[in-house]
């Protein structure tokens, strides 16, 4: 079966890939459609990201869905032709976290597409794939494969909702308006808040955060002050997600926060100067939220359910043969929001 293969900047192929041996309680997945993540956009722009560098051959990829095809031995409640979404998260289930329930900070985790351990933990970007049962969750006959896809990153902005603690009646300001912030407003609006501003420096991410539910939308690049009027009182919002990794964006998010308010730091991008003395003095709760664990189950629920739509993030599907224009138009924010590769 062929698999796509980053094997340095740029340099991403088409290549043949060998299948494992399906074993007892396992499951053989044709792949059906994966989404282009961020961090498959880093391997394949940068070679990595932060001090992780790629130093062998990695199928990339963590966003997927499929349909089995083949059950190992034992395995009950899964049967061939069923279609299902696949948690590329597989803690060791062993170590001091997982038996705490902190699976997402396992000592052995092994993340498909990640460069993160030697040798690298290959991705899911492949036609086919065997995964252990616990990975795989039903998809419902109304969720599209690329819907099913989605499960992934909506799992995070759920788990990142979770961290901030119950949204019902708060008022939510969301910076970065990517994949994961629009999810975010997703899952924010599902727990309830009232009321959820979002900031970008980008018309399109802007566009489609106000199509899945922000009540507001702030081009910053344009209206540098547009956060000001927030400011009033010692500020509005009750929660702040910040998910564009952009520490001009923290900062000037801060002023709009109101005392003792949750700061949600979701995405990465690089180290930051945080401004102390404003933290303590209005006495703010900072928070981080990686990746998620049991959240997977359920963002294949509320997708089963049709409790969350997706849809509207979903600019195009490609072939994985023609990845290098996939992936071109996903680095593109003047165009694309989610770009898939289709499998088959």
């Amino acid at each position: 079966m062929e698999a796509l293969v980053i094997h340095a900047p740029g340099d991403l192929r088409v290549e043949t890939f060998p299948t494992a041996e399906l074993g007892p309680g396992q499951l053989r997945v044709r792949v059906r459609c994966g989404g282009i993540c961020g961090s498959d956009l880093h391997y394949y722009n940068h070679g990595g990201f932060g001090t992780i560098r790629i130093q062998e051959p990695m199928v990339l990829g963590h966003e997927v869905a499929g349909v089995i095809d083949a059950v190992g031995e034992g395995v009950v409640g899964f049967s061939v032709g069923e279609r299902i979404a696949v948690s590329p998260s597989r803690p060791c289930g062993v170590c001091r976290y997982c038996q705490e329930g902190l699976q997402n900070h396992c000592l052995d985790m092994r993340y498909y597409g990640s460069a993160m351990r030697n040798p690298h933990v290959q991705g899911a970007f492949r036609q086919e794939i065997v995964v252990d049962t616990h990975q795989a969750h039903k998809l419902a006959d109304r969720v599209s494969d690329g819907e099913g896809a989605m499960a992934e990153p909506l799992s995070v902005a759920l788990h990142a909702v979770r961290r901030a603690g119950p949204l019902l009646g708060k008022k939510v300001l969301v910076t970065g308006c990517g994949p994961i912030g629009a999810l975010i407003i997703i899952a924010a609006r599902r727990a309830g808040a009232a009321h959820i501003v979002a900031t970008d420096m980008s018309h399109h991410p802007l566009g489609k955060a106000q199509k899945v539910g922000a009540d507001e939308i702030i081009n910053v690049a344009e209206e540098p002050d547009g956060l000001k009027r927030f400011t009033a009182d010692k500020g509005t919002f009750d929660v702040l997600f910040e998910a564009s990794g952009n520490e001009r964006a923290l900062r000037g998010a801060l002023d709009t926060l109101r005392p003792r308010g949750i700061i949600l730091q979701v995405g990465l991008g690089g180290d930051m100067n945080l401004p102390m003395n404003v933290i303590v003095a209005k006495e703010f709760d900072l928070r981080g939220a990686f990746r998620f664990h049991e959240e997977f189950a359920m963002a294949v629920e509320f997708l089963n359910k049709g409790l969350v739509d997706v849809k509207p993030l979903i600019s195009a599907t490609l072939s994985y043969r023609d990845s290098a224009r996939a992936f071109a138009l996903a680095a593109d924010r003047s165009q694309a929001m989610k770009v898939l590769l289709n499998f088959d």
